[in-house]
């Protein structure tokens, strides 16, 4: 990290030099109390595409146009509306295009999805998953757990960081999967920790996981977006995530699913059906009987909230324009120069620290960087807050930030140290 300086200049040559800058006037930058925001919370909710309000407002158009008929005369068609994001998304994820279908909210997928992957028997009852996972993961995994009428302390096994560390081991992770291979019905995990911003090593765990033969599956609600990801490569068995993050697809969007193709094709794998699953040719029949299309599709209960996938089309397309490859490069080198300024800073306090729990290595983290303020408290989160900095607060004491390549610029974050370190000082 020497190759950055707190130095305006210097910040002004990566912006000039970077080709990603353009994107930032695509997208809304908050004004609050006149002046433009720092935004830092793109872990949390994206902001705004600028092309959204007339891609609803077309929807909105055709709905008054044409009424029910706009299923299927509509510009963008409603009947097929969830397959305009078929390619984009596989894209993303790195997945077959029959692989990934955008259905319902984050937590309802996963409901869905452990409703077909973790199938306890009297052998093998067992979920493994990180500690201190977000939680929503860990009450969908402990009702499930109830739902079979198994016990929290016999069937839920978490890997947390050994102590002194707010990050868990991969070999920990491969060592509790092993020692467990046996009763192992399931491995859920977050690709990257909500907490900490690390990510975690799908490909290596997915493989542990198959070796005791386990389904393996993610939440990717802090991947997708923010990482490349090779899920369909990776044998991953099941992934889903929410867009309203790294995606910028609006508050509480639509969300995705990934179910590997050898998994999608298995008609006898058990599963909660609704009519939009269904056979797209026997649809409309209204017959009884279930036959689920093969891959992901298969797994949709309802037909598609057009509205609510309107936002998420805008987005996807802008990642698409750009590619994740691009996206990646520079995330890495904001975070990079992130962390600099935060360790620069720290340096210099007279009381207090500044420890960043994030992985310093590339390939363990994404965009966040997360930092414990030791002694000091909310109190200097809230001065940052008021002096037009957006991030956010995870107690007992942590401030996460997420620059994010498509609107975040290096002038951003000096501006961000230039007040975080008037802020320590006082």
């Amino acid at each position: 990290m020497n190759q950055f300086q707190h130095d305006l200049s210097q910040v002004s040559a990566f912006d000039g030099a970077d080709a990603l800058s353009k994107y930032r006037k695509s997208f809304h930058i908050p004004i609050i109390d006149g002046k433009e925001v720092i935004y830092f919370t793109g872990n949390s909710l994206g902001l705004q595409p600028k092309g959204v309000r007339e891609a609803i407002n077309q929807e909105l158009d055709d709905w008054a146009k044409w009424g029910v008929e706009g299923h299927f005369h509509a510009k963008n068609p409603w009947f097929s509306y969830h397959e305009l994001f078929t390619a984009g998304a596989a894209r993303l994820v790195g997945a077959k295009e029959n692989e990934v279908v955008l259905m319902n909210g984050l937590t309802v997928n996963l409901h869905l999805l452990l409703t077909s992957f973790y199938r306890p028997t009297k052998a093998r009852f067992k979920i493994l998953c990180e500690k201190k996972a977000f939680p929503s993961d860990q009450y969908a995994l402990e009702s499930q757990i109830k739902l079979h009428g198994l016990s929290l302390e016999d069937a839920l096994i978490e890997v947390g960081p050994r102590e002194g560390s707010d990050i868990i081991a991969t070999e920990d992770i491969l060592a509790a999967i092993e020692a467990h291979g046996d009763e192992l019905a399931c491995v859920m995990i977050g690709g990257v920790n909500y907490y900490s911003g690390q990510v975690f090593d799908m490909k290596t765990i997915t493989a542990a996981a198959h070796k005791v033969d386990a389904y393996c599956g993610f939440d990717l609600a802090h991947a997708a977006g923010n990482i490349p990801m090779q899920l369909h490569d990776w044998n991953v068995d099941f992934a889903c995530w929410c867009t309203y993050k790294y995606l910028n697809s609006g508050p509480g969007s639509i969300s995705g699913a990934f179910v590997h193709e050898r998994n999608g094709v298995d008609k006898n794998l058990p599963r909660m059906a609704g009519w939009w699953g269904h056979d797209k040719d026997e649809r409309f029949l209204m017959e009884p009987g279930f036959r689920p299309i093969p891959g992901a599709e298969g797994w949709q209960l309802s037909n598609a909230p057009v509205l609510a996938m309107t936002a998420h089309k805008v987005a996807l397309d802008l990642f698409d324009e750009v590619g994740m490859s691009a996206l990646r490069e520079k995330s890495l080198k904001l975070s990079d120069y992130l962390m600099f300024e935060i360790d620069r800073i720290s340096a210099k306090l007279r009381k207090g620290r500044l420890e960043i729990i994030t992985p310093r290595e590339h390939d363990a983290r994404g965009s966040q960087v997360s930092v414990v303020a030791h002694g000091f408290g909310k109190a200097l989160f809230d001065q940052l807050t008021k002096e037009g900095v957006i991030a956010d607060w995870r107690e007992p004491n942590v401030i996460r930030m997420a620059p994010v390549p498509f609107y975040n610029s290096f002038e951003d974050i000096y501006r961000f140290a230039e007040i975080l370190e008037a802020a320590c000082e006082a």
